[in-house]
């Protein structure tokens, strides 16, 4: 049952998806980030957000070693991707956020990471 387009998100849905162009990716862009950038601080995660001229919100992660073998770290990316996937349209335009994981923030659910990015990403007025 089903071709190779079975179970894909219709082309008129593209609000929800995460792509390329919304993710941070070069190196070079981080280390402006890290320069230029306003750091905020939470339980397990230090968020640092700066203005870009691409009028796009970008997410870009650092995961290291610390926080978890390779599973407990892809799950805290996924995690967090999901977060940026479901609430992009509530973030600063025009701005890049990069997100660090602190060591030892497992376990964590979505909620978790939803309450605590919430308080300090999205402006109350629209909560």
């Amino acid at each position: 049952m089903g071709g190779p387009k079975a179970g894909r998100v219709s082309p008129g849905s593209g609000l929800q998806a995460f792509g390329k162009e919304e993710r941070i990716r070069k190196r070079q862009d981080y280390l402006r980030i890290y320069e230029q950038g306003t750091r905020r601080y939470s339980q397990r995660f230090t968020i640092i957000t700066c203005r870009n001229s691409s009028g796009i919100r970008r997410l870009g992660m650092t995961v290291g070693k610390k926080a978890g073998n390779a599973v407990q770290r892809n799950r805290i990316k996924r995690l967090l991707r999901e977060f940026f996937r479901l609430n992009k349209l509530r973030l600063p335009a025009s701005q890049d956020i990069v997100i660090i994981a602190k060591k030892g923030i497992l376990p964590l659910t979505y909620n978790d990471v939803r309450a605590e990015l919430e308080s300090r990403l999205i402006n109350r007025a629209d909560a």
